[in-house]
């Protein structure tokens, strides 16, 4: 089996209580921390990314971004899927070549740049050339942005999702979906839910998945944590 198989057969047949949860590494050193805990697979954060190369979340040249990825893919046996934002305007062929040059199995693309929502549909077909370029050698989780962008509407989020899925995608990500409607999202949208959790806060993987999660994720929350750590530990040496 490929890791690309093994990445896809994680999504398949979750129970409720027992979510797909795949931490974030921003580098190889927590990639190899993750995997040494015992993670099947893990999901870069392109924040987290980011930090890690000295730029604001969606400023990293994709030429970084696409090196530090393998990096960390290079670093691992399990899985690695990467957040590569909005595509980086590239076309779906180009897109899905530079990923599997990088050894990732799956991507997270997003439906908004530069904080403008993109037309769903528009963006469906261009999902649908990722589809059609990648096969099945990429999971492809196509992040829905309304509740980020201020659409605090549930329906419209399945409206997308509908679309996305119909186009290929492999799993729908409704990125700062609020607790409260994700049993109405999970009712509305077919196939896998990628929710998003806050680390060591909210509800757990398990709580994500009794209401509706079949992975999830948790962005730059580990990066975050970490330099948090760094900076108190920092802050007592100075004394």
């Amino acid at each position: 089996m490929t890791k690309a198989e093994r990445f896809r057969a994680l999504h398949r047949r979750r129970a409720p209580e027992n979510p797909l949860v795949l931490p974030g590494p921003w580098d190889a050193a927590s990639a190899r921390v993750f995997e040494a805990a015992g993670f099947p697979a893990l999901a870069t954060p392109s924040a987290g990314v980011a930090a890690s190369l000295g730029y604001e979340d969606g400023h990293t040249p994709a030429d970084e971004m696409f090196a530090a990825v393998a990096r960390i893919v290079r670093s691992v046996d399990v899985p690695v899927s990467a957040d590569v934002e909005d595509g980086y305007g590239l076309a779906p062929g180009e897109l899905v070549g530079r990923l599997l040059e990088a050894g990732v199995v799956g991507c997270n693309l997003e439906d908004s740049v530069d904080g403008v929502l993109k037309d769903p549909r528009e963006h469906a077909e261009w999902l649908a050339g990722v589809r059609e370029a990648a096969g099945d050698r990429l999971f492809v989780n196509a992040r829905v942005d309304t509740f980020v962008r201020g659409v605090t509407d549930p329906r419209r989020a399945v409206e997308r999702a509908a679309l996305y899925v119909a186009a290929g995608a492999d799993c729908v990500y409704p990125i700062m979906a609020p607790v409260a409607v994700l049993p109405l999202l999970r009712a509305g949208i077919e196939g896998p839910l990628n929710v998003g959790a806050l680390v060591g806060d909210g509800p757990s993987p398990a709580e994500l998945g009794g209401l509706g999660a079949t992975r999830v994720t948790f962005g730059p929350g580990f990066q975050r944590r970490a330099a948090e750590a760094l900076r108190e530990t920092a802050a007592r040496l100075l004394g």
